[in-house]
């Protein structure tokens, strides 16, 4: 899966009516209809993308916008979440934390305790985080088994994306 296409699918996972569960559902039937090594590319490029956002000032805003309640793991959660509003508001929000302001579904919480948001109110999204392996395992007859397969095919994805070191030349 290329970065194109796995945007693709982040762009349409954002624009999906219903909720998030429906929403992971779609998601869910997209990878089934891939190769099983296109959900650990998936996994690779989401991974990819939420290191990319863990900024000091990415995640001051959040706790911000979090009332003091951004965890290391609530922090994760909504880089997830953050991924899963598409390209565009992605790259707006690497770019400047301040662009958080002009996603709807952070003024939708704006004035409203913490307390009083809904689970999927949030702005973190933990499940998406587990859909390729769940997807991996079920195409590769390893539901209910290790997860081994999986971060083994993850490994070798990333490993053919890290860069190799240049030897200097006399």
């Amino acid at each position: 899966m290329d970065d194109k296409t796995f945007w693709a699918l982040m762009d349409e996972l954002s624009r999906r009516p219903g909720d998030r569960h429906e929403r992971l559902e779609w998601l869910r039937g997209e990878l089934r209809c891939r190769p099983a090594a296109e959900g650990a590319e998936f996994q690779a490029r989401l991974e990819a993308a939420c290191e990319a956002v863990a900024t000091d000032a990415l995640w001051r805003a959040v706790d911000r916008i979090e009332g003091g309640l951004c965890s290391d793991d609530g922090f994760d959660y909504f880089a997830l979440w953050l991924v899963a509003q598409g390209q565009w508001t992605y790259k707006a929000v690497l770019a400047d934390p301040d662009a958080l302001a002009d996603v709807a579904e952070v003024r939708a919480l704006v004035g409203r305790h913490t307390r009083e948001w809904c689970d999927d109110e949030w702005p973190e999204w933990e499940e998406l985080d587990y859909v390729a392996q769940e997807v991996f395992d079920e195409l590769t007859g390893q539901e209910g088994d290790c997860e081994e397969a999986f971060y083994e095919a993850l490994e070798a994805v990333q490993e053919t994306w890290a860069k190799p070191e240049k030897r200097s030349t006399p």
